[in-house]
């Protein structure tokens, strides 16, 4: 790593832990069985709470900006799934959805987290609906954005690589970055040029570790004829740009799931709670106020926190 992409990744760490703790979200260590995840749990400890999933090759910060929103009422526990980000990743753990979501289900364990609302972007959403179908007593409502593990009516442009024999995500050289890059976000949060260098390197020398998980959880354990078992108060929301899992899915997750509701983004890609976050929170904090009515237990207010990104 050259000593440009070297600051780059320093800055990254440094900016990221800086904005955690602005948040008031704090860094935990968890066991969890086979793995130790690396958690940012963050407000009131008796408060209803949501865990935030990320998807395939991402981490825990593409939650961070939403969760700012949710913390003054809400407790927050936003994971590194293994496999990802600082939990690390180990050969042979096994990174299918039901694994994960055994390793979420441990996670709420060790918080004394008996019920939670649950969501999940791309394969975290996988995971999130998988948890609910596992363990529908814990999951007190869903958030699916972007999700994958159905099959989507049109193919996106990452899924036609696929077809292919490809991979958008497994880069063998950095050169190959910005193209991906551009395929994760309608609208990114701008990024210096040093520290999307450094990100570049790190997806290149993660490659073989990125590859054993997408074998794991690609197209394995899918849900499309158990989406009609799912009992939980489902919202799926969808980035309209979304180049790496079509807009049609949608449709799928919303028709198979008795009762979702739908909400979409006509300027947003594949991370919607990333590219408009102030946006996203707004209308989930409504859909959770609905859910805490339904069920008749303190309701949620729906006003966003303090501040806008």
């Amino acid at each position: 790593m050259s000593r440009r992409t070297t600051l780059g990744a320093r800055t990254l760490a440094a900016v990221t832990r800086g904005e955690a703790k602005a948040y008031g979200l704090r860094e935990r260590r968890v066991d969890v069985g086979d793995s130790a995840l690396s958690v940012l749990e963050g407000g009131p400890a008796h408060a209803p709470a949501v865990v935030l999933l990320h998807g395939y090759s991402a981490d825990r910060v593409v939650w961070m900006r939403f969760a700012r929103h949710l913390l003054r009422d809400l407790r927050i526990v936003v994971p590194d799934l293994a496999g990802h980000g600082a939990s690390g990743f180990t050969t042979g753990t096994g990174f299918s959805a039901p694994a994960q979501a055994e390793r979420v289900a441990a996670l709420m364990d060790h918080f004394d987290i008996d019920r939670a609302h649950v969501a999940g972007n791309s394969m975290g959403g996988f995971i999130a609906a998988t948890l609910s179908l596992a363990h529908p007593d814990r999951v007190t409502s869903l958030l699916l954005s972007d999700a994958v593990g159905v099959a989507s009516p049109e193919p996106s442009e990452a899924e036609l690589v696929i077809r292919r024999g490809g991979n958008p995500f497994l880069l063998d050289d950095v050169a190959a970055f910005p193209a991906f890059y551009a395929m994760t976000m309608a609208r990114p949060p701008f990024v210096p040029g040093f520290v999307r260098a450094a990100l570049a390197e790190d997806f290149v020398s993660r490659r073989h570790q990125l590859a054993e998980i997408f074998q794991d959880f690609y197209g394995v354990a899918t849900l499309d004829e158990r989406l009609g078992e799912i009992t939980a108060p489902t919202l799926v929301m969808w980035g309209e740009q979304d180049r790496l899992v079509h807009p049609s899915t949608a449709r799928v997750w919303s028709h198979g799931i008795p009762g979702a509701r739908t909400v979409s983004y006509p300027e947003a890609g594949h991370m919607p709670m990333l590219e408009v976050p102030r946006r996203t929170a707004t209308d989930y904090r409504a859909f959770l106020g609905r859910v805490s009515a339904a069920t008749s237990s303190t309701p949620v207010t729906a006003r966003p926190g303090a501040g806008a990104v």
